[in-house]
């Protein structure tokens, strides 16, 4: 009977093994699958993002419709403040327009488009034209200029063709 007791705490002590994969293999094996699955839809998303959503063809169209307006060079003498030496300015300007009809507007108001412009541009400082944040306030300064000079007409913007400061 000693014998039988100790077979059954014996066979009863020890638990029967399963077959198969570890339950950490299966947890890394499936986080793996998710990351892999992510990455795919990422890599997805980022290379066809916004295919179909433009068409070229409507965009060139949009550029095609504006017309360029240039302007004569402007040189002036800018505001030295008592520096020692003369300093230049010159500048030659383009104008976008949305249509003919606006060149046509401007033409006859040149005169006070130039004048707008020599008049600001005499009283600009070297220093106000370094760096690309001078140069963007000029533009924009010269824009609202022009738009208040051919009023009612509008201009779309300012191009620099040539910015020389001497």
């Amino acid at each position: 009977m000693a014998v039988e007791a100790e077979a059954e705490v014996e066979e009863g002590g020890a638990k029967p093994t399963k077959a198969g994969l570890p339950r950490k293999l299966i947890i890394f094996a499936a986080a793996g699958l998710l990351v892999l699955i992510a990455a795919g839809a990422g890599l997805y998303f980022f290379v066809f993002a916004g295919r179909g959503a433009t068409d070229p063809a409507a965009e060139a169209h949009a550029v095609a419709d504006t017309f360029i307006f240039n302007l004569p060079a402007l040189t002036v003498n800018l505001n030295d403040d008592g520096a020692e030496g003369d300093q230049f300015l010159k500048l030659t300007i383009a104008l976008e327009v949305a249509d003919e009809s606006v060149m046509a507007e401007i033409q006859p108001r040149m005169a006070k488009v130039v004048d707008a412009f020599q008049v600001y541009l005499r009283e600009l400082r070297k220093s106000d034209l370094e760096g690309s944040a001078g140069v963007y306030r000029l533009k924009e300064e010269l824009r609202r200029r022009v738009n208040l000079a051919i009023f009612p007409a509008q201009v779309e913007g300012i191009l620099f063709k040539e910015i020389l400061v001497q």
